[in-house]
């Protein structure tokens, strides 16, 4: 089980991997390992954001039907923390409708 952290300031806490981009999110969920929770920032420096990360995570579900795994946001900016909720919890409805 692997539980990711995408942030590319904050310490990364004990039984996560850190990745700090867009690119390294998706090489590592393409590449490594399918994570079974991930911690979400909003803000990745002046890349893609963590909304980025959540939309690909979206599609990348669909195109291999997977199940969204568990998440958190927990970024500091209230509008991105917002964004990646809302869409991670449309896709949960839409996956599983009776939740």
């Amino acid at each position: 089980m692997v539980n990711l952290y995408l942030d590319d300031v904050r310490t990364c806490p004990e039984n996560y991997i850190l990745v700090t981009s867009y690119d390294e999110f998706v090489d590592f969920i393409k590449n490594k390992e399918f994570p079974n929770f991930i911690s979400f920032d909003h803000d990745l420096g002046l890349g893609k954001t963590g909304y980025d990360c959540a939309k690909f995570l979206v599609e990348y579900c669909l195109e291999k039907q997977l199940n969204l795994p568990g998440f958190f946001v927990h970024s500091q900016n209230p509008v991105g923390k917002l964004n990646i909720e809302s869409l991670l919890k449309n896709f949960q409805k839409f996956q599983d409708p009776e939740k």
